[in-house]
């Protein structure tokens, strides 16, 4: 029998990406690749690549050359670069990136295994020219569904495929073929985004915005429950607005309690939330159902009035606390975490020290803060009033400062709490978990003080009885684990 061909997928960025190589590594192994963790162990390593931000793309191409290093001391013969820097670039990167044996865009996703034996074999594969994906889709949400067949949308393949395309798979296997054992996993709820951030790019090669059909993302999680998945988290560019294409904006309010009663899943969690778009209903869902968790990923990003306008976006200080007040009020240990942006064309101190208001009186338990850099192609770009490179430099440190003191803060306040932790590692340096609060990678973590017994997957009751920085140390509660119907509250 002839050698199986082998391929290693390297994913960066979000976990939008993650899923989207958990489709392709599906796709692949439907196709009769061996997928293999090392790329050094690979006929062909694909890097999912980033293009949101600078720095992300800078990781891709050092990931590419990386890949590119093995090639000649392995068994690593192709580098194939996917995602959204390979998408946004198309034949751009290829040229000035000559290490990469092909450059794959969106469109070349269902034909992943083709694509991948015609460059192992030395063929070409033309790159695509880029294209601004709004396009592809007509501009009424209602209008969209019918339109999207013809249209590739990553992580939305069909969740009812025959028995035996998808790896070890039944009639609700997803066409996805998980690369880790972890307890956790992202689940697409929807692609593209409508809104027009003066800062942001990612419409432009992510698309306008689509749901995925409410079945799909049921059948799928009921995949992942019996994979072992123990918590879900909802991604999309924008959570709020699913469900505004398939004619009811408030589907998320009666999603979220069906996807809390899959068998397996003990907590399921919304990320990418909009503050201008949050209602009461979804505050009310996101706070009251069991195994959904009080989390908010809320997406600020200033509050300052004169920044938000310029950045095109909602909102202001006060409204956003009276917001974050509602939460509380409901879910007093409600989780809340967002990213902001300093230095923005235009900023004053004023407008910086409005935001450190703010900051002081969000209790947000992780805060990311970014320095703002032109990003090609967004209406920010051609703005005139930019600000010293050294100016915000100054002010990301100012203000980062203050989010490392604010976030330790905020985990000294939770000490004596009981916090629900899905246990994620057991190994000499201790066993480490995350409580309801907190997601996968971005939040801080629980270090518990005693392991006996613990297993990764399990959930289990603790008290908080100290902190290090923005994590938590948690004495297990004996004799609970939680059982199903109270993770995560």
């Amino acid at each position: 029998m002839p050698e199986r061909r082998t391929v290693a997928l390297v994913t960066l960025g979000c976990a939008r990406n993650e899923v989207d190589s958990e489709e392709l590594a599906g796709r692949l192994e439907a196709d009769g690749w061996d997928l293999v963790e090392d790329a050094g162990d690979a006929d062909v390593a694909v890097v999912n690549t980033c293009g949101f931000v600078d720095a992300a793309k800078k990781d891709s191409v050092d990931a590419l050359l990386e890949a590119n290093d093995l090639k000649g001391h392995g068994r690593t013969q192709a580098v194939v670069a996917v995602g959204c820097m390979a998408e946004r670039y198309g034949k751009d990167l290829a040229e000035a990136l000559p290490e990469a044996d092909g450059v794959l865009g969106f469109d070349d996703y269902a034909d992943i295994s083709d694509r991948l034996q015609t460059i192992l074999s030395g063929g070409i594969h033309a790159s695509h020219t880029p294209r601004d994906r709004r396009k592809l889709l007509p501009i009424s949400p209602a209008e969209r569904q019918e339109s999207a067949a013809g249209v590739a949308l990553p992580g939305h393949a069909p969740a009812d495929l025959p028995e035996g395309l998808a790896p070890a798979s039944g009639p609700r296997a997803p066409l996805r073929r998980r690369l880790d054992g972890a307890p956790v996993a992202s689940v697409k709820l929807a692609s593209g985004c409508d809104r027009r951030c003066s800062f942001c790019a990612i419409p432009s090669f992510r698309g306008s915005f689509i749901s995925r059909r409410p079945s799909d993302v049921l059948n799928e999680t009921r995949w992942l429950g019996e994979q072992g998945v123990k918590e879900i988290m909802l991604v999309s560019e924008n959570n709020t607005s699913y469900g505004k294409d398939l004619g009811d904006i408030r589907l998320l309010e009666s999603l979220l309690p069906e996807l809390a009663e899959v068998d397996g899943i003990e907590r399921v969690r919304v990320s990418y939330l909009q503050p201008a778009e949050m209602r009461p209903g979804l505050i009310d869902v996101l706070t009251s159902t069991p195994k959904v968790v009080p989390y908010f990923d809320l997406s600020f990003q200033h509050s300052a009035p004169n920044v938000l306008r310029a950045m095109r976006r909602f909102g202001d200080t006060d409204r956003f606390l009276e917001l974050l007040d509602t939460i509380r009020g409901k879910a007093p240990q409600a989780g809340v975490r967002s990213n902001f942006i300093v230095g923005f064309p235009g900023e004053t101190e004023a407008d910086l020290a409005e935001l450190e208001r703010f900051l002081n009186g969000a209790r947000l338990d992780a805060i990311g803060v970014f320095g703002y850099s032109d990003e090609e192609g967004t209406e920010a770009a051609t703005y005139d009033d930019k600000l010293d490179e050294d100016v915000v430099a100054e002010r990301l440190a100012r203000v980062s400062r203050l989010a490392e003191e604010l976030v330790s803060q905020r985990a000294e306040e939770r000490v004596g709490e009981t916090v629900q932790v899905l246990v994620e590692s057991v190994d000499e340096d201790g066993v480490h978990g995350r409580g309801a609060h907190q997601a996968p990678e971005t939040d801080g973590q629980v270090l518990l003080t005693s392991g006996e017994g613990l297993s990764i997957g399990r959930m289990v009751e603790a008290k908080v009885v100290g902190t290090e920085g923005v994590d938590l140390v948690a004495e297990p509660l004996l004799d609970t684990l939680a059982c199903s119907g109270e993770a995560g509250r």
